[in-house]
């Protein structure tokens, strides 16, 4: 299924606050849009930062018995040897990729971008960054995993009912195999569901002023 060509809503953008000179492209998680996490990011943003949330088209998802919601690509099921939606997922990277030059384009060079997301957004986010020839500032993957593992801050909650922390410790283990180790953060918030806190975002804004400093 590859469906999933970003057409419709715009994104939800929290502008800098004077001119922007970097930008954050964070990707919602299944059945979400981009709204609550510009609204987080409104409340930790850096004022030179402008802070995008695209919101995912609606398609039907396998693992929802077929049901139509926001997805970024289908998700057949949960389990490390599941099948998994290699068109969508290649098809929503080429889209990321995208909004990435769209950005270069009015003017913030792809080093002063940060990639990140949530579950889904995040598995689509650690993807689109292992696979671009774009020269990125950096990921911030949420609870989330590495899909198409056969062909970065890392965080997770330590109670996480829907990817499981195992997942992504094997994500962060397998990314040291792939990268520098010493750029690899994997980071657990102990009691934190598939949810966010305010520790995890206090985490994020400090990766993203450390990777994204004025340069004024």
């Amino acid at each position: 299924m590859c469906g999933n060509n970003m057409s419709a809503p715009l994104p939800a953008i929290v502008p800098a606050a004077k001119k922007a000179t970097a930008a954050v492209i964070f990707l919602h998680g299944l059945g979400d849009t981009g709204h609550g996490w510009a609204e987080a990011f409104a409340g930790i943003r850096s004022p030179h930062v402008k802070y995008i949330c695209p919101h995912a088209p609606v398609m039907p998802v396998s693992l929802n018995m077929n049901m139509a919601m926001p997805s970024w690509f289908d998700i057949i099921g949960l389990s490390p040897d599941a099948q998994e939606d290699e068109a969508g997922i290649k098809q929503a990277a080429e889209n990321v990729k995208s909004l990435v030059e769209q950005e270069v384009r009015n003017g913030i060079p792809s080093h002063r971008i940060i990639l990140g997301g949530f579950s889904q957004g995040g598995a689509l986010a650690l993807y689109t960054a292992l696979t671009t020839q774009q020269k990125l500032a950096g990921v911030l993957a949420l609870s989330c995993w590495l899909p198409l593992r056969t062909t970065l801050p890392q965080c997770h909650g330590d109670c996480d009912p829907l990817v499981p922390l195992m997942f992504g410790s094997l994500t962060s283990e397998r990314l040291k195999t792939m990268l520098n180790p010493a750029n690899i953060t994997f980071k657990t918030y102990s009691s934190m569901m598939h949810s966010s806190c305010i520790e995890e975002m206090t985490d994020a804004k400090q990766f993203i002023d450390k990777h994204l400093p004025p340069v004024d």
